[in-house]
């Protein structure tokens, strides 16, 4: 399966010169968060298949207008050719405004999706914008990661984490792709295709 990555950045090589091919043998794309409404829904257009999203911390914006034709998994796992999709938006609180939580309100969030994830047998792919606690996250309190999805990844073990949040321009010490434990860590900045 080739799956299209994205988050934060809308992307001037699919938005600004876009041509249908780009999207071509693309099975599945995933949004990550912070990304207008009206590039997903253009995005929507063009490709023919599901576009799944979680907020990110400035997406307060799709309250009013979500974004046409795409799916929303925050808080949800979604199924779509044999893949069990988990979503948890939201950054780390720290103005207390958009989709912001405190990391105990997160586990909380988790924790209300465990009977979904004992029911589905787990997940094979953990959608966030935030990444996890102490794990290529910054150290100021808006780009901290969430402790809990550190306990997902430890506890299911997805195959994939796809999360936004930490751009690549915030220095050298951003990694498009790593491994934790057994489960492959992607940062999916502005856009990037994964493989699975």
């Amino acid at each position: 399966m080739k799956i299209l990555a994205l988050a934060d950045v809308e992307s001037r090589y699919l938005w600004d010169f876009f041509e249908k091919t780009k999207l071509d043998g693309i099975d599945l794309i995933l949004s990550a968060g912070d990304l207008a409404p009206q590039y997903l829904e253009f995005l929507a257009t063009y490709s023919k298949v599901p576009i799944l999203y979680v907020h990110g911390n400035h997406d307060g914006c799709y309250n009013d207008t979500p974004p046409g034709g795409c799916i929303c998994v925050d808080g949800d796992i979604y199924e779509y050719q044999g893949l069990r999709i988990m979503g948890l938006g939201g950054s780390m609180c720290y103005n207390y405004s958009g989709f912001q939580y405190t990391d105990r309100q997160m586990t909380q969030r988790y924790l209300k999706m465990k009977p979904k994830l004992w029911r589905k047998k787990g997940v094979d792919i953990l959608l966030t914008h935030s990444p996890a606690k102490g794990f290529n996250d910054g150290k100021d309190m808006p780009h901290m990661g969430f402790s809990c999805f550190n306990t997902i990844i430890e506890k299911y073990e997805p195959k994939l984490f796809v999360h936004g949040h930490v751009h690549m321009t915030y220095g050298r010490d951003f990694k498009r792709e790593s491994m934790y434990n057994n489960t492959r860590v992607i940062n999916a900045f502005e856009r990037h295709i994964i493989e699975l």
